[in-house]
């Protein structure tokens, strides 16, 4: 890899770290080529992307950026998987962590707030932005129905006790 190639990179990891929602960091050791490309395909199917850096290169990108506080995780074969959803990548590479042990979460970071494994799979835990829209969707159109249905009983009710006297009306 040639200077320019290095700077570039260094440049792209500064603008994911300064910019993104969340930043998992973890250990890809013993993983083969397959079992990375369905690593990758399974983060980029959540929103997110994985990238594969040499250490000292993240290490000076994230410099300046509110992300600073996890160089300390980038020891051995490291890769970051990012995302702007704070959950998606979470939850790709907690998943696939969970189903193949050679990948190993170390941590991560979340804007300036600095996550350890735990804390990672804790966020992994949590519903999507989407989910999370869908829920207050849900919430906010619920009193809407029940106030449409209130205001439209008593005219219900008056309509069937008039439908009761005409029946009344005609066995008569």
């Amino acid at each position: 890899m040639d200077r320019a190639a290095k700077s570039e990179l260094v440049a792209t990891l500064h603008d994911v770290f300064q910019d993104t929602g969340v930043v998992v960091v973890a250990h890809y050791s013993g993983l083969t080529v397959a079992q990375m490309t369905e690593y990758r395909a399974r983060v980029s199917a959540a929103g997110g992307k994985v990238k594969v850096a040499k250490n000292r290169l993240a290490k000076l990108a994230l410099q300046d950026t509110p992300s600073a506080g996890i160089a300390d995780l980038f020891k051995g074969p490291t890769c970051i998987a990012y995302s702007q959803d704070p959950v998606a990548a979470a939850k790709a590479a907690v998943g696939y962590a969970k189903e193949n042990d050679k990948l190993v979460i170390l941590g991560g970071a979340m804007g300036s707030t600095v996550l350890d494994a735990k804390a990672v799979k804790a966020l992994a835990d949590l519903p999507s932005l989407d989910e999370l829209r869908a829920k207050l969707l849900g919430l906010l159109s619920a009193p809407a129905t029940k106030i449409a249905r209130t205001v439209k009983e008593p005219g219900a009710q008056l309509a069937r006790v008039i439908q009761a006297k005409a029946n009344a009306g005609e066995a008569a």
